[in-house]
C-alpha cells in the first residue's frame, strides 16, 4: 500500500474543509451566555454566603485602618510569630498600624500565615481568583497552613465569566501563566470519602474584603 497518495488526500479533504468553514449550528450554545441566572442582592453578601459554606472565614473591612485592625487581632489570639507578605502596595497601606508578626521572618517556610491580595471574588462560587501576575507570586497562597486574602469590592464579580473578563482588562491578551481558583482551604475525600481539610494547601482561608467605593476612595 502506497501511504503518500493516501496521506495526501486526507490532507487535501482538511484543506478544502478549513477553506469553506460551516456555520455552528447553535451559537448560543458555544458559551455566549451563561448557564446561571443572576441572583439579585448585593455580592459581597452572595460571596461571604458561598466562601461561608465552604468552610472559609470573612470579614468585611470599611476601610485599611479596620483591616488592620483584624489582623492585630487575629495574630494575637493565634499567637502567630510571622505572618508573610511580598506586596509592598500592601505592606504600606499596613505600615503605620503595629500588627504583630508581619514579615518578621524573610523565610516563607517559618511563617504561620501567608497575606496576599486577590485578582476577583467570585461571589456565586465562594471562589478566590489568584494569578502568577501579581507580587505573590505561586507559593505564598499555598504553602503557608493560613492564607490571609485581602480583597476589594470593586473586584467581586457574579460568576467565573465574569472573572475572565476582569482578569482580560488588567493583562490583555497576555494573561498569567498561572491562574487559581480557590475555593475555601484545601480539602479531599479521596481516602474512604472522608473529608480531611488543610492536604493540599492552606487548612485555614479568610477572605478581608475592603470597601473601595467610589466614596471611600
Amino acid at each position: 500500500m502506497n501511504v503518500a497518495p493516501c496521506k495526501e488526500n486526507i490532507l487535501k479533504r482538511v484543506r478544502n474543509a478549513l477553506s469553506q468553514p460551516v456555520p455552528l449550528p447553535y451559537p448560543q450554545a458555544e458559551g455566549k451566555q451563561s448557564v446561571f441566572q443572576k441572583q439579585e442582592g448585593d455580592l459581597g453578601v452572595l460571596f461571604a454566603e458561598s466562601f461561608s459554606q465552604l468552610l472559609g472565614r470573612f470579614v468585611f473591612c470599611a476601610h485599611h485602618e479596620e483591616l488592620a485592625e483584624n489582623l492585630a487581632v487575629l495574630a494575637k489570639t493565634n499567637q502567630w510569630r510571622s505572618i508573610y507578605c511580598r506586596e509592598l502596595q500592601l505592606l504600606h497601606a499596613l505600615e503605620a498600624h503595629q500588627i504583630p508578626g508581619l514579615n518578621a521572618s524573610a523565610d516563607i517556610r517559618e511563617a504561620d500565615a501567608g497575606l496576599t491580595t486577590s485578582e476577583a471574588l467570585v461571589a456565586r462560587t465562594g471562589t478566590v481568583v489568584l494569578s502568577a501576575g501579581q507580587p505573590s507570586g505561586r507559593t505564598v497562597g499555598v504553602f503557608p497552613p493560613v492564607h490571609l486574602v485581602v480583597a476589594y469590592t470593586d473586584q467581586l464579580v457574579y460568576d467565573i465569566r465574569d472573572a475572565f473578563a476582569l482578569l482580560r482588562d488588567k493583562y490583555g491578551d497576555t494573561l498569567p501563566s498561572m491562574l487559581s481558583f480557590q475555593s475555601g482551604p484545601s480539602r479531599t475525600s479521596d481516602i474512604e470519602k472522608t473529608s480531611v481539610v488543610g492536604v493540599h494547601g492552606p487548612k485555614e482561608v479568610y477572605v478581608f474584603l475592603v470597601d473601595r467605593s467610589p466614596e471611600v476612595i
